[in-house]
């Protein structure tokens, strides 16, 4: 839902110091443990090392770089490896608000059971770029509520399709799940610089969206699937 220039340059330094400061996990509301299910990082990887492209072209990770992502399919899954930029989108929190984001816009692009927006700060959430000539991500199976695996330094969280970003930017995930991840889930000065996969399960949807440990569960039982069919 936004369109953003993140120079971070900075950040990465401060990721990886947060990453050995920080709890690798997040609030009670949020996950409480940064490896969920029982697949592990390196089996969901093991199965993503080469990319069959699926989008017309390929994507940035910030407004100043050059294309190099593209989105890559599988057998039940779309994937792609890139950055992770913090979206605090979504319902007003302590974290997440106009203060703390420059960027904070008070909707996502799917809204909760009750009709209200995500909460990025308590919400594991993925973005995923707006249609777009480059690539449809509702063509290719991934719907709001999808399910996806986020793997970053050997840990999997579990996230949902939430919001919606930039046509030719890709790499975003919610407050939520950076923090869970280790990563400085600061959404103007946090994220990572690379070394994020995301792994989209075609046809998933979790119900109610907000809830987390239905992501986990569901999540668990396609990754899996995506293990044995890959």
């Amino acid at each position: 839902m936004r369109s953003r220039t993140l120079g971070l340059a900075v950040a990465s330094g401060t990721a990886l110091l947060a990453a050995g400061l920080l709890p690798a996990h997040a609030s009670a509301a949020s996950p409480k443990s940064a490896q969920e299910g029982t697949v592990s990082a390196a089996d969901l990887l093991a199965k993503v090392t080469s990319c069959s492209q699926i989008s017309n072209g390929k994507y940035r990770t910030d407004e100043e770089t050059s294309a190099t992502v593209p989105v890559c399919g599988k057998n039940g899954a779309v994937f792609w490896k890139a950055d992770m930029d913090i979206d605090c989108d979504g319902q007003r929190t302590t974290n997440c608000n106009e203060d703390r984001d420059p960027w904070y816009q008070d909707d996502t692009a799917f809204h909760q059971s009750d009709g209200k927006p995500l909460k990025a700060e308590t919400l594991p959430y993925v973005v995923v770029p707006s249609t777009s000539s480059i690539w449809n991500y509702s063509n290719a199976g991934i719907k709001g509520g999808g399910v996806v695996a986020v793997i970053y330094n050997n840990k999997v969280e579990y996230a949902v399709v939430g919001d919606t970003g930039p046509t030719q930017i890709i790499g975003e995930a919610s407050y939520a799940t950076a923090k869970a991840l280790g990563i400085d889930p600061d959404p103007a000065t946090g994220g990572a610089e690379s070394g994020v996969t995301y792994i989209l399960f075609k046809n998933s949807k979790v119900s109610p969206i907000e809830s987390h440990s239905a992501a986990v569960s569901l999540g668990d039982q396609l990754a899996k699937q995506f293990i044995a069919g890959n």
